[in-house]
């Protein structure tokens, strides 16, 4: 990743309070997704790690996902594999292979689906997501390659605050961490 782009994803990143009740920041990427500079740059700087690996499909996960992916899928000349999650109202109708993570950090389950006929044998899949605190979905994603019989190169994502030890055993990647980021 260039000097410029960390720069910029730093300045560009706001952690926001939700409101009364809640317990938590949350955090706030949304001009990461206004910026140009950041969306040309992000694609390629979260692919690099992975490059000399030749995936041949990106999967990540709803919902921003749905835009890193594509932009990584891109930066590689690879097709995309949306993760669906139940609910979220894009479910196609078609044969779809599920996997649930692990207890993520707020301690939810989440139930993740692709169709069956766009991961298979022969696939070499890079995951991509913006944030990666626990390596729930990262698992959930891995256990989906497995069943579809496709191959696991690993994950990369633009904050990633795993320990190391899990970063190493999922093949997870980051730009940034969350210490990086302004409080």
């Amino acid at each position: 990743m260039t000097a410029e782009l960390r720069t910029r994803l730093v300045e560009l990143f706001a952690w926001v309070d939700p409101g009364p009740g809640s317990s938590h920041l949350v955090s706030d990427t949304s001009r990461w997704w206004r910026d140009a500079g950041a969306l040309a740059g992000l694609g390629p700087a979260l692919v690099e790690p992975f490059r000399s690996a030749r995936p041949t499909v990106v999967v990540a996960p709803a919902v921003t996902g749905l835009i890193l992916g594509p932009l990584a899928a891109t930066a590689l000349g690879v097709g995309f594999v949306p993760a669906h999650k139940p609910g979220d109202g894009r479910l196609p109708a078609a044969p779809l292979t599920w996997a649930q993570s692990p207890p993520d950090f707020r301690g939810r389950q989440v139930d993740l689906a692709v169709r069956d006929d766009r991961l298979g044998a022969g696939d070499r899949v890079l995951m991509v997501d913006d944030w990666v605190a626990t390596g729930a979905q990262v698992r959930a994603v891995r256990d989906l390659c497995a069943a579809r019989g496709a191959h696991w190169l690993g994950g990369t994502a633009v904050v990633v605050d795993l320990p190391a030890p899990v970063a190493a055993e999922l093949g997870v990647h980051g730009l940034l961490t969350s210490d990086d980021l302004p409080t």
